[in-house]
């Protein structure tokens, strides 16, 4: 069938991708030799690590079990230094509901908490009994947002799947009754609920697959414009494609600069289609599925290696044409090598966990044009204690970082003659210590961030002395009171800044870091 919609595109006389009206004129451009191409920002890269894909046909396969220790050293090895990389975690149900939203948890967390980035494609993939109700879908997806939003480095949720696909439920949503309304008020909902929880690293926004017949896709946009709105467009901060040149459309691509002119034409059609409910060109594309599956001898690794490398280069070179600002590999690992059928095949990895020579490939092609991690802006703060900076007979100290990039932080350590005396892992960073009043300290912190060839290792050095009397009032005596423990800065980390300020120091009960 996929063939079918392929030959009825290319029998249509080309046209320049233009917006708005109905979309029937959407064929996009045909040849990239033609395009301009604009410059844009550095592309944001990832991939899809989990084993199962979606697959054509009534008998979905299993995969090979996932091994996550292996997972881990792969993703590793496939990020270069100082390079985000985003995890696009598929396969996440409406069906299944707490169980799902407890499986992908765990995920989440697997992930983000060794600095990796997160993005969910929620699915909407409902249960018979569940099929068409809206508002049980929106209610859902509102969850979602509430359970993963406060993690900082969940950074985008993908609402249902493929919505304008109607031919396979195991890969797409566009199959179920409401599929469409679903997509609109998902996104909605997701949007509403992560401003109202103050979730700013959120982003909502929906893919579309490349491409269905001109009479489906006509209808598929024209829906959007008319059930969505400015609504739904205001929602939206990014649209996803979804284009696999050389295996599903085109079904062939020849040479280096067919799969090269397939991204282009995949592009620009998409482009051509946001226009007809109105999604301005502000609204970023993200290339959220991008593969070329093995099956030897049919389709070779070296074949791999030339489809990957010529779409990979056509994305990065045409980001400014199309205002494209992601792009996540499918996917990092086959689901089943030994399976003939190429749907088990798309990874970089072979389900023994080898690498296929395009994993390389790869993650050279993130080190060369990918953009790199922001330098964390963390500042760190003495933090005065309460009740004379006393505990007892101990005087106290203690540091919080904070600032605008403490969500890159793993963790913070005080230390004392060499020696961890406290760590914290979660925000907002707070470690503090005690020490006999009648002695003088030396104390570092160091700051720990998630990508560990970024580590800092030269710290801020306290010299934290003991509280002393207070001096003698001018008509003689004493009033009995001491003076704070004092900590004086002796050394500055390379871009950390420091300012003092008050509040609750390790006696206080709601002190987070552990001291010892």
């Amino acid at each position: 069938m996929l063939a079918i919609f392929a030959l009825a595109v290319l029998a249509t006389p080309a046209a320049h991708a233009q917006s708005g009206g109905t979309g029937q004129n959407c064929f996009g451009e045909v040849e990239a030799d033609g395009v301009e191409q604009r410059p844009g920002p550095p592309l944001r890269f990832g991939i899809t690590p989990r084993v199962q894909a979606g697959q054509l046909g009534a008998m979905p396969q299993p995969a090979v079990p996932d091994d996550p220790p292996k997972t881990l050293d792969a993703l590793r090895a496939l990020r270069p230094t100082g390079r985000p990389l985003v995890l696009r975690l598929n396969r996440f149900f409406w069906s299944e509901e707490e169980k799902g939203i407890q499986e992908f948890l765990a995920l989440a967390e697997r992930y983000t908490s060794r600095g990796f980035l997160v993005e969910l494609q929620l699915r909407y993939h409902p249960r018979p009994d569940q099929e068409g109700n809206i508002a049980a879908w929106t209610e859902f997806v509102r969850e979602v947002v509430r359970r993963f939003g406060p993690n900082r480095r969940v950074v985008a949720v993908q609402v249902t799947n493929e919505v304008n696909f109607a031919l396979s439920r195991d890969s797409s949503d566009g199959a179920y009754e409401g599929a469409r309304d679903a997509l609109i008020q998902g996104v909605i909902a997701a949007k509403d609920e992560a401003e109202k929880g103050g979730h700013e690293q959120l982003e909502i926004g929906f893919n579309w697959f490349y491409r269905t017949d001109p009479s489906n896709e006509s209808s598929f946009w024209q829906h959007l414009r008319d059930r969505g709105g400015p609504e739904f467009v205001a929602a939206l901060d990014w649209v996803g494609l979804d284009a696999y040149p050389g295996t599903f459309f085109p079904p062939a691509e020849p040479t280096g600069d067919d799969f090269r002119d397939g991204i282009v034409n995949g592009l620009s059609t998409l482009r051509c289609l946001m226009g007809v409910p109105g999604i301005p060109m502000s609204v970023p594309v993200h290339v959220e599925e991008n593969g070329y599956p093995t099956s030897p001898p049919s389709r070779s690794y070296e074949q791999q290696v030339e489809a990957a490398e010529a779409m990979i280069r056509a994305v990065h070179d045409f980001r400014g044409t199309y205002n494209v600002t992601d792009y996540r590999w499918f996917n990092l690992r086959d689901a089943n090598s030994s399976d003939p059928n190429f749907q088990q095949q798309y990874g970089l990895l072979r389900d023994d966990y080898t690498p296929k020579p395009a994993f390389p490939l790869y993650s050279a092609l993130i080190e060369e044009l990918s953009l790199k991690n922001p330098e964390p802006d963390v500042r760190l703060y003495f933090v005065a204690s309460p009740r004379n900076g006393r505990c007892g007979r101990l005087a106290e100290v203690a540091f919080e970082a904070g600032g605008p990039g403490v969500h890159e932080v793993e963790r913070v350590e005080l230390l004392r003659g060499g020696r961890v005396v406290a760590t914290d892992s979660t925000a907002p960073f707070n470690v503090g210590a005690r020490f006999r009043r009648r002695s003088s300290t030396t104390y570092r912190v160091a700051i720990f961030f998630f990508d560990e060839r970024v580590r800092r290792s030269a710290f801020p050095r306290f010299v934290c002395s003991p509280a002393e009397p207070a001096p003698p009032r001018s008509g003689g005596g004493n009033d009995g009171g001491e003076k704070k423990a004092r900590c004086r800065r002796t050394a500055l980390a390379v871009s950390t800044t420091t300012r003092r300020t008050r509040g609750r120091g390790i006696c206080a009960r709601n002190n987070r870091g552990t001291s010892r």
